[in-house]
């Protein structure tokens, strides 16, 4: 009896010391492949800026009158923002009359330019009016889909947009006519006593942006003094990295967050301009970079707190659904040519080839490899290797 218990005393002895010679199983974090939505975009820093300014300029030589308006006051079209006192040589100077006749004469073709501009933006505009009104009632009646209807809106938004600028052109153009007539008609003849005042107007509805002069002084002709615009009429402008550019289209969702408001707002590109830029960055390496415009979608009292120049962030949408198989991109890895992850079967790590499709800055969406539900290895060290055995660390 005494010897059976040694024996038995004995084999546990040796199991425990076999045991403890045994590879531990590896803790490992697991996640299940799961079904939802994913988002692909493209995230940028942005700014807002007014769509349509005008800075206006001494149209004379002189000394301008001290400007009292401050930022953010209101004006009308026709008010007098300033007055300018013409030098007595300018008066008498055949040149400076040559010149101004000149600017009237270029005043007048930008005038004629700019009303066959407001024509061909009322053409486009009216033919994506009777467009959407189209999509719309598809859309009503189950013919068109809710993207498509989407698109038609952001269409529309980008030509009503473009009319709304070109007759900001036109005002402006009919405003610097009507200035250099004044110019001429004052270097002609009632002001060669020298006691004429020229005013200068507002040639547009806005808000005063900045003052560019604001204190009494001499000034040169095409001196900026003042600048206008309507701050309800914004837009955002972000720089991306041209490799990024290359993949955002006109008309992509664009959500805009960062803004110091509660919610998010959203966009739509109207344009990615041609050329591109060199920007240095704060680390010195040298970037090429190109403007993309976005217009606001609401109304402008949705989002009243922004004024030009505010900074936020813009996410350009390239890619969304709202159920796709996905992984956490931190389970995935290179193996060979393709992509792999580790998946878990009785307690042990099992390489899995997998096929990707999008891939979001958190998930990757999940083409062929596994099921739903099947547990992954997140962060897996050089420890997990095939057949490894593993455990859920807690």
């Amino acid at each position: 009896m005494a010897r059976a218990v040694g024996a038995l005393v004995a084999l546990g002895v040796l199991a425990l010391m076999l045991y403890g010679y045994l590879p531990k199983p590896q803790p490992v974090d697991v996640v299940l492949v799961h079904r939802g939505p994913i988002q692909v975009t493209v995230d940028e820093e942005a700014k807002t800026r007014v769509r349509d300014r005008y800075v206006v300029a001494a149209p004379a030589a002189g000394i301008v009158s001290r400007i009292e308006l401050e930022p953010g006051d209101v004006v009308k079209p026709g008010v007098v923002l300033a007055t300018i006192r013409p030098l007595r040589s300018a008066l008498l100077d055949p040149q400076a009359r040559a010149a101004a006749e000149a600017s009237l004469a270029a005043a007048l073709d930008a005038e004629r330019q700019s009303a066959a501009a407001v024509a061909r933006a009322e053409a486009v505009a009216e033919g994506a009016r009777r467009s959407h009104a189209r999509t719309d009632k598809l859309s009503k009646e189950g013919a068109a889909t809710v993207q498509e209807l989407d698109a038609s809106n952001a269409e529309l938004r980008a030509r009503e947009g473009e009319l709304a600028s070109a007759r900001f052109a036109a005002k402006v153009a009919a405003h610097q006519v009507q200035s250099a007539r004044a110019v001429l008609g004052l270097l002609q003849g009632r002001g060669a006593h020298g006691t004429e005042s020229l005013p200068v107007t507002s040639p547009v509805a806005g808000q005063v942006l900045r003052l560019l002069q604001e204190s009494e002084g001499p000034v040169a002709v095409g001196t900026p003094l003042i600048e206008i615009g309507d701050i309800g009429a914004l837009e955002v402008v972000s720089d991306l990295l041209t490799r990024d550019a290359v993949l955002v289209r006109p008309g992509m969702r664009v959500i805009l967050d960062r803004w110091g408001g509660g919610r998010t707002l959203e966009g739509r590109v109207r344009r990615v301009e041609p050329s591109a830029f060199t920007f240095t960055s704060a680390l010195g390496v040298q970037e090429q970079r190109v403007n993309v415009l976005v217009d606001l979608a609401g109304t402008p009292a949705e989002r009243e707190p922004i004024g030009d120049g505010y900074a936020l962030e813009a996410r350009f949408v390239l890619f969304e659904a709202p159920d796709v198989l996905q992984v956490p991109r931190s389970a995935v890895f290179r193996q060979g040519d393709g992509w792999a992850v580790f998946s878990i079967r009785a307690g042990h790590a099992r390489l899995a080839p997998v096929k990707l499709g999008h891939s979001s800055s958190a998930d990757v969406e999940l083409l062929e490899g596994l099921t739903q539900d099947s547990p992954v290895i997140v962060h897996p060290g050089d420890a997990v290797a095939d057949g490894v055995a593993v455990r859920p660390r807690r």
